[in-house]
């Protein structure tokens, strides 16, 4: 073994408890990379490899009604390559065991074949026979859920009528990777299922022989996406199309391709403050040792070692440490990949959903690590190379002393002989002290940033289940129905209050730009539902014109004040131009909102409702949701509490790995910086303290002396640290959110904000123990040959 070989495994022997907290933070940095770009690859591999096989259409377009012959108009359109019509309709189910409604969705296959587009993969069971009545395909999450296989039944209301389906088999579709029922969010496969249907059997029982109300399309290379949505428009209107949207807007589709987004940014963001950190303490572990090894640099050059050979030297230590920290971070990240993985499969439903990590992740994990290492490591290294040997023979000059400001103030006075000390020392190395703090805000602001997603999450959650929907039941109508079927919902046994809903489909344009939405028609002076302002205040509907959120009016490149032109798109297919009332910030979609008298004048009808929300007695509660099962004129019951657990239930694993793996990343950062902060101070100051002691100075004194610095150096760092975890995690929040589906506020909890703290205290503890224990070692012969 080569002499400098030896050195560099003394070196590392000497700087142990540095080198094992250096590579903890590179472990960190690798495997936070590993776990989130390996689950990328896998979700995007097992999508990918879905939709080629099961042909997932591009294009989706929704109508009320169309005669067969409209098929052969729609095949002709330029672009289009293929198209399946279909028939989808919205109906309720009886569970054995629930006492609320549940929804269902039906959709018509060609019985004993599947579809052309959207192909299906049959888990248990068979495919639906030909004719055979009400034999269906279901779900396999809604299977699951109700512990459904081939031979059970389904009660379900088909065209007013109450049917039983029998279960043949269990299905996958790529259209319901993630299944949400109409106008939600969440997933909720005990409350939402699909079923497939033999389109013979199922046009008869919805007066729909001859006819389709749905289509999908394929479109072939090069088509623009764009044009044949508008082809699709102008074919379809006539028959109540509301509109063609493409496969980027449609629902499963798009919330798959927000997480895989999510994690993509995720695996590009967040190890870089770990690198980031890993190259500053990197640079101080390689300045304290270049302080200390001046002489043996010195003597090395004198003997004929180029600067070359003593620059490779130290960089082969920093490559030494990120290969140490390779090693743990790719295993743990590796783990973390397969337990997300297992979480995400819980979510997504794939009929293969195979863990994949690729050598280029792991290659270019270690190798964005080493670059980041090495570059913090130039500085020193340069240093070391630069030293001439003549100079590197005599230790360092002192820094000039003078009295400090505070001094000329007078304030030491108020001090004793230690706080003095540090107090000067803190004033003449200025830059460390600054250097120190930033060290030490970065491990305050990891612990905030990684919990500020949930509680981000759980704020937006509690605003909108607490103080915009404050109704316990929402019961959706088949059609738009008169006001007064609210009247007759109150008189039901357990309601004690409703308040009509009117959502209206529209296609809002202004100039160019267009959004198609939902504008939500409340009652003046509403109690159930309400619109807030940034504030938490109510905004009161008077007036007339529309309310817009915020982010709605930032993609029309509205202002209050404007007009917009409103298209409806059910009914009459009214074309109304509007004025835009006011702007509030909203998180979750793209919000409108009008007065409900004023949207009927608009209109030019009667008032109308297409849902009421219900105030109830809990104690009837059961009752009356087995009443609404009964009525034939209701599409759906939603039951907020139940949502907002499905909610909770469904997040809480993804945001307990994540936040439990984020936060022991965030504890090893934090105890990574300041332990090694206080050493390296230790470092600078040991001739001084070990001096101290000779004079008379007792350990408690200079504990004080040097841990004093560490006291100030970690309060001043918290408040700098808690605005930086702040400025992060509103970095963070624009760059991992689909802000048209939700918006996060820079929200961070007080108890996340004392974890963050806590965790950097307990941090300045562990490692004050640490140093106060070497102190008791400190060599004072040692000190007494020092030369000066």
């Amino acid at each position: 073994m080569k002499a400098l070989d030896r050195k560099l495994l003394r070196d590392l022997g000497l700087l142990k408890g540095q080198v094992f907290t250096v590579a903890l933070v590179v472990a960190a940095g690798i495997a936070v990379y590993v776990t989130a770009l390996s689950t990328y690859q896998s979700m995007a591999a097992s999508q990918r490899v879905y939709y080629e096989g099961s042909r997932f259409a591009d294009v989706f377009a929704r109508l009320e009604r169309a005669p067969e012959r409209v098929l052969a108009e729609l095949e002709t359109l330029p672009g289009v390559a293929e198209v399946e019509a279909r028939l989808v309709e919205e109906v309720l189910l009886d569970m054995p065991g629930m006492a609320e409604p549940v929804s269902g969705r039906i959709v018509s296959i060609p019985g004993g074949q599947g579809p052309r587009l959207n192909r299906l993969d049959v888990l248990r069971g068979r495919r639906v026979a030909p004719g055979q009545a009400h034999e269906v395909l279901v779900s396999e999450a809604f299977a699951k859920a109700h512990r459904l296989e081939p031979g059970d039944a389904v009660v379900a209301v088909l065209g007013g009528r109450r049917a039983e389906l029998r279960v043949v088999g269990v299905a996958l579709s790529p259209e319901y990777i993630y299944a949400a029922a109409p106008g939600g969010l969440n997933d909720d496969e005990r409350h939402f299922g699909v079923f497939w249907m033999d389109r013979e059997v199922m046009a008869p029982a919805f007066h729909m022989e001859g006819a389709f109300n749905d289509v999908v399309f394929r479109l072939a290379p090069g088509a623009r996406t764009e044009d044949v949505l508008d082809a699709v428009d102008r074919v379809l209107a006539p028959h109540g199309g509301v509109g063609a949207y493409g496969r980027d807007q449609q629902l499963s589709h798009r919330i798959v391709e927000g997480e895989l987004e999510g994690l993509e940014v995720e695996a590009r963001v967040m190890p870089l403050i770990f690198m980031a950190v890993a190259a500053f303490l990197v640079n101080v572990v390689l300045s304290r040792l270049v302080g200390i090894q001046r002489e043996q640099i010195a003597a090395l050059k004198a003997v004929g070692y180029s600067n070359a050979r003593v620059g490779w030297h130290y960089l082969k230590l920093v490559l030494g440490v990120v290969g140490l920290g390779a090693g743990v971070g790719v295993g743990l990240g590796t783990w973390l990949g397969r337990l997300y993985t297992g979480v995400y499969m819980d979510v997504f439903h794939f009929p293969v959903f195979v863990y994949r990590l690729e050598w280029r992740t792991v290659a270019g994990a270690v190798a964005l690590n080493a670059l980041a290492a090495a570059l913090g490591a130039l500085s020193s290294v340069g240093r070391a190379v630069r030293l001439p040997p003549a100079e590197a023979m005599r230790p360092e000059s002192p820094p000039r002393y003078r009295p400090t400001v505070l001094e000329r103030m007078g304030l030491h006075r108020m001090l004793s002989q230690s706080g003095r000390m540090v107090l000067r020392d803190l004033e003449r190395r200025p830059l460390r002290l600054m250097m120190s703090v930033l060290g030490i805000a970065l491990a305050v602001s990891i612990p905030a940033v990684t919990r500020y997603f949930v509680d981000s999450v759980c704020y937006v959650m509690d605003v909108q289940y607490e103080l915009v929907q404050r109704e316990d039941l929402v019961v959706v109508f088949r059609e738009p129905v008169p006001a007064r079927a609210v009247h007759e919902l109150e008189q039901l046994p357990g309601v004690r209050h409703g308040e009509p809903l009117r959502e209206l489909p529209v296609r809002l344009e202004a100039g160019p730009l267009s959004r198609e939405v939902v504008v939500s028609g409340l009652p003046a002076g509403g109690a159930h539902r309400r619109v807030l302002d940034s504030k938490l205040r109510e905004v009161p509907l008077e007036g007339g014109g529309l309310i817009l959120g915020s982010e709605l009016a930032r993609r029309l490149g509205v202002e209050a004040g404007d007009t917009v032109w409103m298209h409806v798109l059910e009914g009459e297919r009214q074309v109304l131009q509007v004025r835009v009332a006011r702007l509030v910030d909203d998180w979750i979609g793209l919000s409108a909102y009008m007065d409900l008298d004023a949207m009927a004048r608009l209109l030019g009808e009667e008032r109308t409702v297409s849902a009421a929300t219900l105030w109830v007695d809990p104690l009837q509660l059961d009752a009356l949701q087995a009443r609404l099962k009964q009525l034939p004129g209701i599409l759906g019951v939603a039951r907020k509490e139940l949502a907002r657990q499905h909610f909770e239930e469904t997040n809480a694993q993804v945001l307990l790995v994540f936040t439990l793996a984020f936060s022991i990343f965030a504890v090893i950062i934090s105890v990574g910086i300041v332990y090694n902060n206080a050493r390296v101070t230790l470092a600078v100051r040991a001739r001084d303290l070990a001096t101290l002691r000779v004079l008379g100075f007792t350990r408690r004194e200079i504990s004080w002396v040097l841990l004093g610095e560490l006291a100030v150096s970690l309060l001043l760092a918290l408040p700098v640290g808690l605005l930086l975890g702040r400025w992060i995690a509103r970095a963070m929040s624009s760059a991992l959110v689909d802000t048209e589906m939700i918006r996060l506020p820079t929200f961070i909890t007080p108890a996340s904000s004392a974890f963050a703290v806590l965790v950097v205290l307990g941090a300045g503890l562990l490692s004050a123990l640490l140093v106060r224990r070497r102190l008791d070692h400190l060599d004072l012969i040692g000190v007494l040959k020092t030369r000066e």
